[in-house]
């Protein structure tokens, strides 16, 4: 079976815009502690540097966008200072909402470069992350992307960077799951209409499940849809082998909750947006079996597992953050990683100049939590590695397999 992306993937990197759930909606998900403005004022007199956080505190994403912004908090309050110069500056997590709607990205990103950040993390949401891209641009600064999986955030530019896997490798390594894990040959795929990252995964993901022989059916729902019985009851009646769904956090929960009244037995992959704390809620009790692809598994750094853990617990505003428990989400942990990278680039530049930060970037390299960076000559990470992990029904993630695309 064979198992390299085809040059003919290239044509479908234009679907795939909004990565890691990125929508267009903008219904809340609830408070939490990424409200615009300085999350760490610092003391008077203190050299400061700054460091944008373009991430979704309202909206769709929200949920994914706050759990980001936790683990770059996190790493913060570990490391609140950097080297420049010879001197100690103060590092200031300065936070923009950016609503995870394209509508609001480019005010959010306004907002950031009006503050003299001198580099810009996020965001959760390719989509966002593409529409704020030109007001980065423009002011000189770099932005690193965490979570955002849409090949096109790096496409044509040399100001944006990311530290996440591409979504064709995440197709790649989700289809070959399905054969390998459960030998199938029909894929049922449903995804949100005119969202750009839900079609854009099932083009990668169709690609190379009927180049390997199998069958997918496809349909898309309306926006704001609340009722999948008949796409559920569909899927069941061809007796489909593996059910797609790399839809939002929001309709997540709903397509899992409809699917256990209904009896479905077709494993359900994910894409990363689903490791979330709120579709783990929706599994427990279930017999759903849901699968995802992510960034990272709870047990792969036990000194970060323990110190984001204990953050949490003694934190109500972290707590409320991360969805009222402990359990660590992979964007947490890649946002850890991403605060590190970024006062990597400070150092190598030596400069609290944005645009020598931005030279230095993509020389970076750093073994973090999830792993080893460093970037490409387009910017995007070095990664050939995702974790696959499936609820236990019982309220928590189980690494299944570290798949590989090849």
């Amino acid at each position: 079976m064979k198992k390299l992306l085809s040059l003919a993937l290239a044509s479908a990197m234009v679907l795939s815009l909004a990565a890691c759930g990125g929508g267009n909606g903008a219904s809340s998900n609830g408070g939490g502690s990424n409200a615009s403005g300085a999350s760490n004022p610092a003391p008077a007199g203190d050299k400061v540097i700054k460091i944008g956080v373009f991430e979704p505190a309202s909206g769709d994403s929200a949920s994914g966008g706050k759990k980001e912004t936790l683990g770059m908090q996190f790493a913060n309050s570990e490391t609140p200072t950097v080297e420049v110069g010879g001197e100690t500056y103060t590092v200031q997590l300065v936070l923009s909402d950016n609503g995870s709607t394209t509508d609001k990205a480019p005010s959010a990103a306004a907002d950031l470069v009006a503050q003299n950040v001198a580099i810009v993390l996020g965001s959760y949401g390719s989509g966002v992350s593409m529409a704020a891209s030109d007001t980065f641009k423009e002011a000189g600064i770099a932005a690193m992307g965490v979570t955002c999986t849409n090949p096109n955030v790096t496409a044509g530019n040399d100001h944006y960077f990311r530290i996440c896997f591409l979504d064709n490798f995440q197709a790649q390594v989700l289809a070959n799951f399905a054969m390998d894990k459960f030998q199938a040959k029909t894929a049922y795929c449903l995804g949100e209409t005119g969202n750009e990252y839900d079609q854009g995964l099932i083009a990668f993901f169709e690609q190379i499940f009927t180049a390997n022989g199998g069958k997918v059916i496809k349909d898309s729902f309306p926006t704001n849809n609340s009722d999948f019985n008949s796409y559920l009851n569909k899927a069941k009646a061809e007796n489909v082998d593996v059910i797609f769904t790399p839809v939002s956090i929001a309709y997540a929960t709903q397509i899992i909750t409809q699917a256990e009244s209904l009896g479905i037995t077709a494993p359900f992959l994910g894409s990363d947006t689903l490791d979330d704390n709120m579709v783990l809620d929706a599994a427990n009790g279930t017999s759903i079996q849901l699968y995802v692809s992510t960034f990272y598994q709870e047990g792969g750094a036990p000194a970060f597992d323990e110190g984001i853990k204990n953050y949490i617990n003694s934190n109500s505003t972290a707590k409320d953050a991360n969805g009222g428990n402990d359990t660590i989400a992979a964007v947490t942990a890649m946002g850890y990683d991403a605060y590190y990278v970024a006062l990597e680039a400070i150092k190598a530049a030596g400069s609290a100049d944005p645009a020598a930060i931005k030279a230095a970037l993509g020389s970076v390299t750093y073994t973090g939590v999830s792993g080893d960076i460093a970037f490409d000559d387009g910017g995007d990470a070095v990664r050939d590695t995702a974790y696959i992990k499936h609820s236990t029904n019982t309220g928590a993630w189980e690494l299944e397999t570290v798949q590989q695309a090849g």
